[in-house]
């Protein structure tokens, strides 16, 4: 049975969040909460809130994945802000939260292995 999804952070005319939305409907995974980033933003001391809490994070770009301890090992807010926000200086979408994991970017594998 798929966990469900706590929080979505995504834009819908982004192409990677619709290639999220297809994947996280594939898995029949619920949404709780879901914001859309073209009217909430979240800057650098925003998203750092947001691993509040967090054990995992998750960081995926392309076919890259960084896998972050937040619990034993955190690295640095600033290590953490290369990997939560992008070139607009918000936070990246497609941003998911499910359990004690904080999930940056799409990779459909990475959506599979976190939701189950």
């Amino acid at each position: 049975m798929p966990k469900t999804i706590d929080w979505m952070y995504h834009r819908k005319s982004c192409e990677t969040c619709k290639k999220a939305q297809t994947a996280i409907g594939g898995l029949t995974a619920d949404t709780r909460e879901t914001v859309d980033a073209t009217k909430t933003r979240f800057d650098g001391p925003a998203a750092l809130k947001l691993i509040a809490g967090m054990t995992t994070m998750i960081a995926l770009k392309g076919k890259k994945r960084l896998d972050f301890d937040l619990k034993d090992d955190r690295p640095t807010d600033d290590v953490l802000l290369a990997h939560l926000i992008g070139p607009t200086g918000n936070l990246r979408a497609p941003t998911i939260k499910v359990g004690t994991t904080l999930v940056v970017g799409f990779q459909e594998e990475a959506y599979r292995e976190v939701l189950g």
